[in-house]
């Protein structure tokens, strides 16, 4: 599926980081987009560029994940401008490193809502239409972290393991209906998600702890096209989830005494 002239995709997230490198390969491949993001001006602008480099419609639409009506009116909306989508991409989330007691309530309730209720009814949506249709694609982001019950994780790692067991359990009850739901899960990748300043980003991308937003999204949409039901960036990351799972009590304590106790990620 390298040509997909006439098809549509919703992108959640899509005014940068990994979302709007989604945006750049279905574009590149001549797919048209419906752009989700909280913002305004930055989606706007981002949805511009892009029909002017690849010469695709991209119609962005300014919406909060979190509400709890999200998914009608993201129906309604794709209804009133008579597209219908043959990809849904689930990126938009959100990131902290902080023990649960001090995460405020409403930044709990955000993971939940987010991470969890938004990804499962926009996919819910998706998935009838596609079963019905007998074709369709969903891709939901997880991440390495599901494999990594660390301090300072909890509602991260939670959320996106959700993500994960929610997701491959979809797909197999898509596959006999010719469509699919496809899990990424990502170790580090090079964007402002996880506030590391631009110097570190650089060291961290040349050593391979982390990998550039372009690369994984290429190869995640192609895992998507291709109906896979889940795709993890490179070997080190595959090795990881072992030695990760086997990680001693101790190291991890450590990781509380020493990041978290001193308070410097706070």
């Amino acid at each position: 599926m390298k040509d997909l002239a006439g098809k549509w995709a919703v992108v959640t997230g899509a005014d940068g980081g990994i979302g709007i490198e989604f945006c750049r390969v279905l574009a590149r491949r001549g797919c048209s987009l419906v752009m989700v993001s909280i913002t305004v001006d930055p989606l706007r602008q981002a949805a511009i560029s892009l029909e002017n480099e690849f010469g695709i419609k991209a119609v962005p639409f300014t919406l909060d994940l979190s509400d709890s009506h999200a998914d009608s009116m993201l129906a309604a909306f794709i209804g009133t401008q008579g597209i219908d989508p043959d990809f849904i991409i689930n990126n938009a989330g959100i990131f902290s490193f902080c023990e649960l007691a001090d995460t405020s309530d409403a930044k709990i309730r955000c993971f939940i809502d987010l991470h969890v209720r938004a990804t499962t009814m926009l996919s819910l949506l998706f998935a009838r239409r596609f079963k019905a249709r007998g074709r369709g694609r969903i891709l939901n982001m997880s991440s390495m972290s599901c494999w990594m019950p660390m301090p300072g994780l909890a509602m991260y790692a939670s959320t996106k393991a959700y993500i994960r067991v929610f997701t491959r359990s979809l797909h197999y009850e898509l596959k006999d209906y010719g469509a699919s739901a496809t899990v990424a899960a990502p170790g580090g990748i090079a964007t402002s998600l996880f506030g590391l300043p631009d110097h570190l980003m650089k060291i961290a991308v040349g050593v391979g702890a982390v990998a550039r937003p372009d690369r994984f999204a290429e190869k995640a949409v192609n895992a998507m096209l291709k109906g896979k039901k889940q795709y993890i960036n490179g070997l080190l990351n595959r090795l990881a989830i072992f030695f990760v799972g086997i990680t001693p009590t101790w190291i991890r304590m450590q990781v509380k005494r020493r990041l978290l106790d001193k308070g410097i990620t706070k």
